[in-house]
This record gives structure tokens, C-alpha cells and sequence, in this order.
């Protein structure tokens, strides 16, 4: 077994934490003891980044369950934290990452899960795969295939594919409804204003709330936001989401218009530069500043930290920029995910959908690698629809509801014969 964390001596508070998870997690509980009957891993190596806390942790651990030889290291520096990492490696898995890495140390911790000849790889972001395409080919003949978390992800997958530089078959865990559906709008939604409840301790009651994005990550934070009692703005350049955010009661504009009004600013677009030089110009003394989506890349903090005559911590993880004007921009968390960089990320119950659809997708291509394409341009795969529908038949089963079943008649009046 190899390592490399902060401090092993942390690993009873990080068991602390995954205990609690698992005991939230009922859909992640059957499969662990599925896999561990089954081992559908047995012999396989699984390189994972995905943001290193509690339930992240659990899922490793079921697949560990199913005979995985697990490398795991983290999606996001400020996400990782190294009591999980230690209860992790007191467990006996492979674990390559620590709390707010350089980016030094942050590539070298994923280049360690990658050199080991992964056979299957769980991405969250992208990292993985792009750096296995750029650095590791090699090592690709090695790989049944991957599962891949985020819109982001997705969309970096999707340009690969359509090149026909993708190399190797990638489930679209992301696109799958009991993922956006219920993660992206019901997990994003609530742990977003955990996060920053949690870190600026002021009301959002009374205030304007400017939401970038009406994607189903952007719906979440902006129903969250409503029923906090704040006042929503949406920024959107999708015409149908922005009729979409009208219609749902929200007030839509440009972003130049709503930063002169907004007090909480959040990005949840997955696009560069959203809010922007002359976007701060605009904004009211003490508006705050956070991002919801994969990169840190949305508020342009680089560019404040330029325009900026003092800056000084405000609280911990947020940075207070005084502009020339005297106005003070306030960013939380660096402009990383708000969500896992200043809060415990999705609730434990969220995540027992999405994680349960990462372990069923990745036994899928392990059970089918020898069926699934891998040809050049046909390498994306969505989730099956059986997969789907098995992990939203067992959370209702947890909640004890029951739904009716078409007759064959019925059957037959819908699709025919």
C-alpha cells in the first residue's frame, strides 16, 4: 500500500465522518453488500478523483468492498480533507492528496493514481482522463473505461470524442436523471447556501441574490435562494433558460445591470470570465463574490487581485479587495466550488443517488467491456436507463412508497406490439 498525506494521526475523526455518511446512505449500504458477495472488481485497479471528504470516501470503500484496488486522490485542493484521507488509508486504500496542494502538488498527487496502469477511472472534472491522454498513453490499453461526474467533465469528453481523441469508452454519470435531477438541483441548491451561511454568518432574507447560469445547478440556487426569503436575479445567455427563469418567477438581465444591484453574486455556469473587471467596478461596497461551478475560473479573481489597492482576509475563507473607488468585493473560498471549499459539499443522502449510479456504471463497463464500443468518435455512453431507473426504484423502496406498473394492455397502448 502506498500514500501520500498530511497526517495519518487524523484518520479517528475522518472514520467519524464516513461512519455517519454510511449510516445516510442506504442505497450505497445494499451495494456493498452486493459487490462484496459478488466482487465485480476483483483484480482491477480504480484511479478516482472526486472531491476527497466523507462520501466520496464511502463510495471508495464499496468499490473496495467489490475487490477494487483503489488509488484515490482529489478533484479540488481545498475540497480534500485530511482526516477523510487518513481514515482512507487506515483502511488499507491508496491515497495521494492533502488539503489545499499547490498545483504542483496537486498534478503530482493525480500523475501517482494514473501511473499504476488504472483499469477503470472515476473522474470528476476531467483531470484524469486529460492528463492520461497527454502523458500516459502508454498506459490507455490498460483501461475498460471511465465514469465522469460533472458538466465539465462532460463537456471537455465531448470535445475529445468529437475529435476522435478519446480513447477509451466514458459513461456520462452526469447526464443520468437521478444525477441532475436531484444532485445538480437539490444537492447543489443546499449545500451552496451551507456554504456560504456557514462561512459569511449574514442573512440572505432581504437580499439580492444574483444567480449566473439557469442550468439544473442554477435552478437549485436559485429555489434555495428564494425560499431563504432573498430577492433572485438570473443571468443566463440561453434564451429558452432565461424564459425558463422568468416563468419560474425569477428576474432575468445582463450581468452588467445586476451587478450594480446584487449582494450575493453565484456562478454555476461552467464557462470562463462571468463575472468580470467591469463587473466588480459596478458592484456595491461589501457584495460578495462565490462559485458554484467545476473550475475557478467564473469570477475572474485574478483580475481583482490586480485591480485591488489593499487586500486582507475578511473571515476565514473569504478575501476582502479594496478597489479604488473604497468599495470592498469580498470572494469566498478563492472562487473555488463554494459548496466543498467552504462546506461539507451535497447532503450524505444526495450523494447516496449519484455515488450509487458511479458504482452501478462502472460494474456496467466492467461487465460489458468487451461489448461497448470503442471506436473513434463513439466513445461517450449514457448511463443506461435501466441503471437510472434502478437506483430511483431502490431510494423509493428506502422511503417505503410504492408506484403502480403498466398492465400488458397498457403496455401495448403505449409502444405497441
Amino acid at each position: 500500500m502506498a500514500s501520500e498525506i498530511r497526517n495519518p494521526q487524523l484518520w479517528q475523526d475522518g472514520r467519524l465522518k464516513i461512519d455517519w455518511v454510511r449510516h445516510n446512505m442506504p442505497l450505497l449500504n445494499g451495494l456493498e453488500e452486493e459487490f462484496r458477495a459478488t466482487l465485480p472488481f476483483k483484480g482491477k485497479k480504480v484511479a478516482l478523483s472526486v472531491h476527497l471528504e466523507a462520501k466520496t470516501a464511502y463510495l471508495c470503500e464499496v468499490l473496495a468492498a467489490g475487490g477494487a484496488e483503489m488509488y484515490v486522490t482529489g478533484s479540488n485542493p481545498l475540497s480534500t480533507q485530511d482526516d477523510i484521507a487518513a481514515a482512507l488509508v487506515k483502511a488499507g486504500l491508496n491515497v495521494f492528496a492533502w488539503y489545499d496542494a499547490t498545483p504542483e502538488e496537486y498534478e503530482a498527487h493525480i500523475r501517482r493514481v494514473l501511473e499504476v496502469g488504472p483499469n477503470i477511472i472515476i473522474d470528476d472534472g476531467g483531470d484524469l482522463v486529460n492528463l492520461m491522454h497527454t502523458e500516459y498513453t502508454d498506459l490507455i490499453p490498460n483501461v475498460i473505461g471511465g465514469c465522469e461526474e460533472t458538466t465539465t467533465g462532460i463537456l471537455r469528453l465531448v470535445q475529445l470524442n468529437n475529435a476522435k481523441a478519446l480513447k477509451f469508452p466514458m459513461m456520462l454519470v452526469n447526464n443520468a436523471d437521478c444525477k441532475h435531477l436531484f444532485d445538480n438541483r437539490y444537492g447543489t441548491g443546499q449545500s451552496v447556501w451551507d456554504g456560504i451561511n456557514r462561512t459569511t454568518n449574514l442573512i440572505v432574507a432581504g437580499k439580492n441574490v444574483v444567480v449566473a447560469g439557469y442550468g439544473w445547478c442554477g435552478k437549485g440556487v436559485a429555489m434555495r435562494a428564494k425560499g431563504l426569503g432573498a430577492e433572485v436575479i438570473v443571468t443566463e445567455v440561453d434564451p429558452i433558460k432565461a424564459m425558463e427563469a422568468v416563468m419560474d418567477g425569477f428576474k432575468v438581465m445582463k450581468m452588467e445591470q445586476a451587478a450594480c444591484i446584487g449582494d450575493f453574486f453565484v456562478t454555476v455556469t461552467g464557462c470562463d470570465a462571468v463575472i468580470t473587471r467591469e463587473h466588480f467596478m459596478k458592484m456595491k461596497d461589501g457584495a460578495i463574490c462565490c462559485n458554484a461551478g467545476h473550475f475557478d475560473c467564473e469570477v475572474d479573481v485574478a483580475g481583482l487581485r490586480e485591480m485591488a489597492v489593499e487586500i486582507k482576509p475578511a473571515r476565514k475563507n473569504i478575501i476582502g479587495y479594496t478597489l479604488e473607488n473604497g468599495r470592498r468585493i469580498y470572494i469566498i473560498a478563492e472562487g473555488r466550488l463554494v459548496n466543498l471549499a467552504a462546506g461539507d459539499g451535497h447532503p450524505a443522502e444526495i450523494m447516496d443517488m449519484s455515488f450509487a449510479i458511479q458504482a452501478l456504471s462502472a460494474r456496467y463497463l466492467v461487465e460489458n467491456a468487451g461489448t461497448i464500443s470503442r471506436e473513434p468518435g463513439n466513445m461517450v455512453n449514457d448511463v443506461p436507463l435501466e441503471i437510472d431507473q434502478e437506483v430511483a426504484r431502490r431510494k423509493l423502496s428506502y422511503w417505503g412508497c410504492e408506484i403502480d406498473t403498466l398492465t400488458p394492455e397498457q403496455h401495448r397502448y403505449l409502444f405497441g406490439a
